[in-house]
C-alpha cells in the first residue's frame, strides 16, 4: 500500500492506539532505532538490559520486562539492514481486564521520516512523543489580511486554518473639511494608520519569525481591500527575512476569517500542493458530477461505491478519516464457508456475541470472526488493485464535513458509469 495518505492514516491510527495502552508497572518497552544503526549493536544493548533487569525487585515486573526484551530481540532478527529510515518497536504486557488478563503486545512501525536518536525506555506507558513530531504538518503558510480599520493574522497548516490575532486600528474614516484643519486631520489619520501597520508588523514578526527560523514557514500571503496591503508590503513594517518570503498579495473584500478563505480560494493555483487545496479540489469535482442531471460520474454510499470499486470503475475514492468501520471476515470451523461484511467498530462485540448462537448455513458448523481489518486499509487495497486514487479527507474541513454528513463518509468519482 504505497499511498502516502494511507500510510499517514495508518501511522496516526497506530499512534492513537499506542497512547491508550497502559501497563501494570514500569514494564512497557519503547525502542527507537535510528537510520543506519547496526542491529548487532542494538541486540548487544538489549542483552545488557536483559541482564540488568534481573535486579528488578517485583517478580511480575521482572518477568514481564524480560519477556518484552526477548520478544524485541526476536523481532530484530526479522529486520533487514540497512535501515533506511530506522524502525520503532513497542512491546509489553497489556492488561485486558482484571488480574491475570495481561497479554504480550508488539508493534513494529516504519516511521514516515528517519529516526534521528536511539531511545530505549521502560515505563508504564509507551513513549510516543517523538511519533507526534512525525505527523506534524511541515509546510506552514502565514496569512496577513489588512486594511486601514482592521487586520487578521493566521496560519494555514495542511488542512487547518488557525487564526492567531485580530487587530483593530481606531483610524477615523476620511471626511470633508476645509483649510488647515483638514490637512492636520489628514496628517493625524496617516500617522494613526502608520502606527497601526507598525503594530501589525510587530505581531507578524513575533508570530512568523520563529517558524521561519525552524524552517517550517514556507511563505506569506498578504491580502485585503484597497491600497493598505501594498503599502504594508512595500515599506519596512515586516522583518526583512519575512519580506523575502511574501509569495503574493491579493485584492479581497474581507479582512476577517471569511477573508482567509477568500484568499485561499484566490491563491489555489499557488497552493495547489497544500492538503487543504487538494481536498477542496477533489470534493468540488465530486459535487460538480453529482449535480448533473444523470448524476454524472458521482457515486456515494457504502454499497454503491463498493460495487464500482470491485468492478474497477472508480477513478477517485473519497473517504473521511473518522469513518470508524472495519471489514470483518467470518469463517466456519468445519468447512470452507466464508462471509465478509463492513461493520461499525462499536458493533463488533455484538456480532461476536450473536455468532455464538448462529451456525454455518452450509454445514451447520460453528462460525467465528477470522479477521478484522480497518475499512480504510481495506479500501486502500481495493484502490491499489484497481489503480484508483484514494483521497482521505478530514472532517475538520468544510468539504470533508459535507462528505461525512451527506454521504456517511464514502463517495467516489467514477471512470465510467454503468446502467
Amino acid at each position: 500500500m504505497s499511498n502516502s495518505a494511507t500510510d499517514t492514516y495508518i501511522f496516526k491510527k497506530a499512534l492513537k492506539e499506542l497512547k491508550n495502552k497502559k501497563g501494570k508497572g514500569t514494564e512497557l518497552i519503547s525502542l527507537y532505532i535510528p537510520a543506519g544503526k547496526r542491529l548487532s549493536d542494538v541486540g548487544q544493548y538489549l542483552r545488557e538490559e536483559l541482564s540488568q533487569s534481573s535486579n528488578i525487585k517485583s517478580k511480575t515486573t521482572r518477568k514481564n520486562v524480560q519477556s518484552a526484551i526477548e520478544v524485541i530481540l526476536q523481532r530484530l532478527k526479522l529486520l533487514k539492514e540497512p535501515l533506511e529510515k530506522g524502525v520503532i518497536i513497542f512491546a509489553g504486557m497489556i492488561p485486558r481486564g482484571g488480574p491475570g488478563t495481561e497479554k504480550m503486545e508488539t508493534y513494529v512501525l516504519e516511521p514516515p521520516e528517519p529516526v534521528k536518536t536511539f531511545v530505549y525506555r521502560c515505563d508504564s506507558q509507551f513513549y510516543t512523543e517523538p511519533l507526534e513530531d512525525f505527523i506534524q504538518e511541515k509546510d506552514i503558510y502565514g496569512i496577513i489580511l489588512i486594511d486601514r480599520n482592521e487586520a487578521t493574522l493566521a496560519l494555514v497548516k495542511g488542512k487547518n486554518i488557525q487564526i492567531l490575532k485580530r487587530l483593530t486600528s481606531g483610524v477615523p474614516g476620511k471626511f470633508k473639511a476645509g483649510g488647515q484643519s483638514a490637512r492636520r486631520l489628514e496628517r493625524l489619520i496617516d500617522d494613526a494608520a502608520n502606527q497601526f501597520m507598525v503594530r501589525v508588523g510587530e505581531y507578524a514578526n513575533e508570530a512568523f519569525l520563529p517558524l521561519l527560523q525552524e524552517k517550517k514557514l514556507k511563505g506569506i500571503l498578504v491580502g485585503g481591500p484597497g491600497n493598505t496591503k501594498n503599502e504594508f508590503v512595500n515599506k519596512d513594517y515586516l522583518h526583512h527575512e519575512l519580506k523575502k518570503i511574501i509569495l503574493e498579495t491579493y485584492d479581497l473584500c474581507y479582512t476577517e476569517e471569511f477573508g482567509v478563505r477568500e484568499l485561499l480560494d484566490k491563491a489555489s493555483g499557488l497552493l495547489r500542493d497544500l492538503d487543504l487545496m487538494k481536498e477542496k479540489e477533489v470534493v468540488q469535482k465530486f459535487f460538480k458530477e453529482l449535480i448533473k442531471e444523470d448524476g454524472g460520474l458521482a457515486a456515494y454510499g457504502e454499497k454503491e461505491v463498493m460495487k464500482y470499486l470491485e468492478m474497477g470503475a472508480v477513478d477517485t475514492l473519497i473517504i473521511t478519516d473518522n469513518i470508524n468501520m472495519s471489514r470483518v471476515t467470518i469463517r466456519c470451523n468445519n468447512c470452507d464457508y466464508m462471509e465478509e461484511m463492513n461493520i461499525k467498530n462499536e458493533d463488533i462485540p455484538k456480532l461476536e456475541e450473536s455468532l455464538k448462537t448462529k451456525t454455518c448455513p452450509k454445514c451447520g458448523g460453528m462460525l467465528y470472526i477470522d479477521k478484522i481489518e480497518d475499512i480504510i486499509e481495506y479500501f486502500a487495497r481495493l484502490c491499489d488493485e484497481s489503480g484508483a486514487n484514494l483521497r482521505i479527507v478530514s472532517t475538520d474541513t468544510e468539504e470533508g464535513s459535507q462528505i461525512y454528513k451527506a454521504f456517511k463518509g464514502i463517495a467516489a468519482i467514477l471512470r465510467y458509469r454503468l446502467d
